[in-house]
């Protein structure tokens, strides 16, 4: 086992309830993973796992070569060498901010402390601020001292647990950049749980998206979003809408949609298709003679999202620039882009050898 973190074949139940089932995966020193995923799929029982809160029915989790979890071993929580961030930071409200970074450090002499946490400080630019209590910070501020709470002690793996949740989007997303160049200028790995895609993908070098207490994919946020291996993937990342249509010998799908080519993999003519739609698929053209009814429409600034329907009651989003500005009940002309659509075809049926 060379690998940082070691998670191989794990389940995790409650009872006759099987929270996590047969997840495998792996990080290297330095990388940040992540657990994404709605509620309920198992993503923070897995952290738990990691963490040494859980118990694993079977399959085991191993750190720095060290095992640390079986169904017959568990090493204690507070043996494993980990950090955690907690969702909602969990800092002492009665302790300044210098004295919340030290208290996980009091195996060290007085001087050694010290020295830690003026480092801590400095290296998540707190220094003006050790004086400080946590209801005198900002959000982001508060996110900082337990992050450096967090590494204080130099654990070899850090786990955050839906750190930025109560933080509003933008800050979310900002917070999760700057804790990702934190975090790798000082070659830390670890590990976040989140729901936000957005987050995820500002933060993770790999993402494992977890449904029903399994990996359904586990890769790069690109190919996550690019190459999704199963609709519920597809759903899930990035803001689109699965159609069915059908496709001829030519490759002209139904609901005019345009024509597919073969690099969208093996497709016999009639055979019913679902197509992951984006709204960078949808592209506004003045004078196309396609156009689609506005059943929904959402002011973002610089742009509008519209929500068309295609001419049997299906949905597709579109992207335009905001001074394209359509009525609810119009009609918006567009062209169908689908050279980087995603194309599901049913599954076929196995023929006899």
């Amino acid at each position: 086992m060379n690998s940082q973190l070691e998670v191989h074949k794990v389940t995790v139940r409650y009872g006759a309830f099987t929270a996590v089932e047969d997840v495998s995966l792996t990080l290297e020193k330095g990388q940040i993973g992540c657990l994404l995923g709605p509620s309920g799929c198992g993503k923070t029982t897995l952290l738990r796992a990691i963490a040494g809160f859980e118990r694993v029915a079977e399959g085991s989790i191993a750190l720095h070569g060290s095992v640390l979890s079986t169904p017959r071993q568990q090493v204690a929580a507070e043996q494993r060498k980990v950090g955690m961030v907690f969702q909602d930071f969990a800092l002492f409200p009665h302790l300044n901010v210098r004295r919340n970074i030290a208290f996980g450090l009091s195996h060290l002499d007085r001087r050694a402390r010290r020295a830690r946490v003026e480092e801590m400080l400095a290296l998540v630019s707190l220094t003006d601020y050790a004086q400080a209590y946590p209801h005198e910070l900002s959000g982001g501020q508060q996110q900082r001292v337990a992050l450096a709470r967090a590494l204080a002690p130099n654990p070899e793996i850090l786990l955050l647990d839906e750190p930025f949740s109560s933080l509003d989007s933008e800050l979310r997303e900002q917070l999760a950049g700057e804790v990702r160049e934190l975090l790798k200028q000082n070659g830390v790995t670890a590990i976040l749980v989140t729901h936000d895609q957005h987050e995820a993908f500002a933060m993770a070098d790999r993402v494992s998206l977890l449904h029903r207490g399994r990996i359904a994919q586990s890769d790069t946020p690109y190919n996550l979003y690019h190459n999704p291996a199963n609709e519920f993937v597809a759903e899930f990342i990035g803001h689109g809408s699965m159609v069915s249509a059908t496709v001829d010998a030519g490759g002209e799908l139904s609901q005019g949609l345009g024509s597919l080519d073969r690099s969208h993999g093996h497709w016999e003519p009639g055979e019913h298709l679902r197509l992951l739609v984006r709204p960078d698929d949808v592209e506004y053209e003045e004078n196309s003679r396609t156009r689609l009814r506005v059943v929904g429409k959402a002011f973002r600034g610089a742009s509008y999202f519209y929500d068309l329907l295609l001419p049997d009651g299906q949905r597709v989003p579109c992207l335009t620039p905001s001074h394209i500005d359509v009525p609810l009940g119009g009609e918006l002309p567009i062209r169908f882009n689908l050279q980087h659509v995603v194309v599901f075809a049913p599954p076929r049926e196995r023929t006899a050898d």
